[in-house]
């Protein structure tokens, strides 16, 4: 065990794939530049060669495409889109095609492909830059979504999710780039569908994804000074959803903060309530509450950002209301 960054523990993740399996190879624009990927594939070409590290001209929907037909001829890439806004442009290729081979194939073609999607908040990026469509990904059948919150689970997840015979979409979040733990050396996976409690508590629940893992753990923090237990689960993959963790930690604390850095209209927040409600209605003490960014296109101004990405405050805010007089 080494303390890792969770940029490292990224690039060590495909170090030790690219050099573990020879269908192993990385396809996207920027593979060397800090601007696109931070550190995260830094030092790949020189170790593997301009032939399974290749850097792409700007076509989004081609290079997914190229992947998606390497993935079905044996290949197992990992194709990154440094900005996942611009995975927009290859949604046909992600939804109408990866998403459905392995069924409209009867089962015959799998489609072993990693879409890598880097978020990029803040910074003034404003709304075309800035985005974190989570649940747009998570609706689709035939696509498996990942969201990992710590470096151990960054290096983890991302192996497990190469080594899967079904198209994985890998989402990572730039503001985590210098979180740090403890991180194995060797070559581990973290399983696709299992949650994990951050933290154990008796008085709410707060299922959070991404960044706000941290924040509401910060936010547990500064509760527990004020006598209010609070559990915090990190549901790692958000498709499929270990729903079982959430709902029995529900049962224990009778409350429900969903945390959740995208928009709230159709997204994984209401998907998690709408999930618990259908088995806990009676267990519940009160409404979901939710910790969501704004139903608003990101801004650009840095006061605006500030107001408008959530953090630890707002999940204080959020399970202080169950217990407002």
């Amino acid at each position: 065990m080494t303390i890792k960054s969770y940029a490292k523990a990224v690039n060590e993740a495909h170090e030790q794939l690219l050099a573990s399996d020879e269908r192993v190879f990385v396809i996207g624009q920027g593979v060397e530049s800090p601007w696109c990927v931070g550190t995260t594939t830094l030092g790949l070409v020189a170790r593997f060669g301009s032939e399974r590290v290749i850097d792409t001209p700007i076509s989004e929907a081609g290079v997914t495409g190229a992947a998606i037909g390497a993935a079905m001829a044996g290949m197992r890439p990992i194709v990154f889109h440094p900005r996942m806004d611009f995975m927009y442009l290859a949604m046909d290729q992600i939804i109408n095609h990866c998403a459905h081979w392995y069924y409209m194939f009867g089962g015959r073609v799998n489609v072993p492909v990693t879409i890598r999607g880097i978020i990029n908040r803040g910074n003034e990026q404003a709304a075309q830059h800035s985005q974190s469509p989570f649940a747009m990904y998570v609706h689709v059948p035939g696509l498996k979504v990942v969201c990992p919150a710590s470096p151990y689970d960054a290096k983890g997840l991302l192996v497990a999710a190469v080594r899967d015979d079904n198209p994985v979409l890998y989402i990572d979040d730039r503001w985590l780039y210098t979180l740090e733990e403890e991180v194995p050396d060797e070559i581990y996976e973290v399983p696709l569908g299992k949650g994990r409690v951050c933290r154990e508590g008796s008085d709410v629940t707060v299922v959070a994804v991404s960044y706000l893992v941290r924040e509401a753990m910060k936010a547990a923090d500064i509760l527990a000074s004020e006598r209010i237990s609070v559990e915090v689960i990190d549901p790692r993959t958000l498709k499929p959803l270990d729903i079982d963790l959430i709902v029995n930690s529900v049962k224990k604390t009778g409350r429900l903060v969903v945390a959740d850095p995208d928009w709230p209209c159709c997204g994984f927040s209401e998907h998690v309530a709408a999930a618990v409600y259908s088995r806990t209605f009676n267990i519940l003490k009160n409404p979901v509450q939710f910790v969501t960014l704004p139903d608003a296109p990101v801004p650009a101004g840095t006061s605006l950002e500030k107001a408008y990405f959530p953090d630890k405050s707002d999940i204080f805010q959020a399970v202080k209301h169950f217990f407002a007089e």
